[in-house]
Parts: structure tokens; sequence; C-alpha cells
């Protein structure tokens, strides 16, 4: 589980160039033991910075979603319940009425 998860740090370090990656990756596979406890030892504060910052971009991400989600549906809503509200004042017709509100579901 611990060269899986350095395996993942690597590819998630962008300040790390490829040619050092690739030295890590070779010593990983012939000395996996003694790698894994270098790696952690050496870089193992920027490892779980790394994971913290991953970890915030993913709930920023599914947070910014859901707001777009919930305010998507919520701007329908208003926006029928305004023509509704102009439709009962005698503003606008019923086919104006029914073009808003399909405009607002699409």
């Amino acid at each position: 589980m611990v060269l899986f998860s350095i395996i993942g740090d690597l590819f998630r370090d962008h300040e790390l160039g490829g040619f050092a990656k690739a030295v890590w990756l070779i010593f990983l596979l012939f000395l996996p033991f003694i790698t894994a406890l270098v790696y952690v030892i050496v870089r193992g504060k920027g490892m779980s910075e790394r994971q913290l910052k991953s970890i915030e971009r993913q709930q920023e991400y599914e947070t910014q979603r859901i707001r777009s989600i919930a305010g998507s549906s919520s701007s329908s809503a208003d926006e029928i319940s305004k023509a509704a509200s102009l439709y009962q004042s005698g503003t606008i017709t019923a086919e104006e009425y029914e073009s808003l509100k399909e405009k607002a579901l699409h």
C-alpha cells in the first residue's frame, strides 16, 4: 500500500522532474523496502502536503459542482414563479407564460 502511495505522490508532484521520477521508480522496483523508507523520510512532509492539496481541490470541485446544480434549479424555479405571477396579474398571456416556462426549464 505504501508503494502505491509513493507512486501516486511521484506523479502528483509537478516540481519533481521526469528523470528524478524515473530514478525513484527504478529504485522502488529493485529495492522497494529501502527506497520506500528513504522516500518517506526524505519527502514525507511534501507527500502529506500534496495529498492535502489534492483533497482540498477535490472538495472545492464538488462544492462548485453542487452550487452550480443547486443554483440552476433555483433560478429556473424563480423564473417560473415570476412568470406565474405575471400571468396571474394579467401582464402576460397564457401563451407567453408557457413560452417563459419552457425557456426556464431548458
